[in-house]
């Protein structure tokens, strides 16, 4: 007798994901409540998305606020984009104009000045990915190759375990065995200041342990419920603010 089409096996070890909906819903109601709870929200946006870091925001504000990223449209929506009518507070939709791109909502008790003066102070550097620029050249030189690729003198450093000499090679370094060493006949160029990498050159990077990505918040606008008006923030450059 065939099997029914119907019946169908659900593992009870497999975490089901909610339904896209139901998600939002549950994104959107979290906002409204928090925007009743706290007398400022704020819009950010961030750069070099990393959840642990973002998680680590959260974690800072602990009791004194709550931090959203979801979708744009929903985030808007709980603000009361829209209409007067659906606005959750005076002013406040004056906010959904920023939700456009990476970025996310802060709730939060904090005066805007300390958050502001927190975020510019938060920068948490990693390694980059496919895709990113890279923010200064990186070549390792000729010869022996150590394994932070020339970033440190020899005799701080180790040589690249042999084991590794196929890997690089893969990742297009043009290696070769010696008597045990990996070495490169010439020097060998990873990255260019400003050019685009790809999956191999992030590894690379990666594998000589030469971080070029930095997780920034950007804090775009907030509002407040005092003034119950929008302020904007002008953008910072290399941790100025702009006139």
């Amino acid at each position: 007798m065939p099997k029914s089409k119907r019946a169908r096996i659900v593992h009870t070890s497999t975490v089901q994901k909610k339904p896209s909906k139901e998600r939002s819903a549950t994104l959107y109601a979290a906002i409204q409540t928090a925007l009743d709870t706290y007398p400022h929200t704020f819009v950010f946006s961030v750069e070099n998305m990393r959840n642990t870091y973002l998680k680590d925001v959260r974690q800072q504000f602990g009791e004194d606020g709550r931090l959203f990223y979801g979708k744009t449209k929903v985030m808007a929506k709980a603000l009361g984009a829209g209409s007067v009518e659906e606005e959750h507070a005076p002013g406040l939709a004056g906010l959904a104009g920023y939700l456009k791109g990476c970025v996310g909502l802060l709730c939060t008790r904090r005066e805007p000045e300390e958050v502001l003066e927190f975020f510019r102070e938060y920068v948490e550097v990693d390694f980059a990915r496919a895709g990113a620029a890279a923010t200064r050249g990186f070549t390792v030189p000729a010869g022996v190759v150590y394994s932070r690729g020339g970033e440190v003198a020899m005799e701080d450093d180790v040589p690249l375990p042999h084991s590794l000499e196929v890997t690089v090679r893969k990742w297009g370094m043009p290696t070769k065995l010696e008597k045990g060493r990996v070495m490169l006949e010439g020097d060998y160029t990873v990255a260019e200041e400003g050019q685009e990498m790809n999956s191999n050159q992030t590894a690379l990077l990666k594998l000589f342990g030469v971080a070029m990505a930095e997780f920034k918040v950007q804090i775009l606008a907030y509002w407040s419920a005092s003034s119950q008006e929008v302020t904007a923030v002008e953008p910072q450059v290399d941790g100025m603010e702009q006139g």
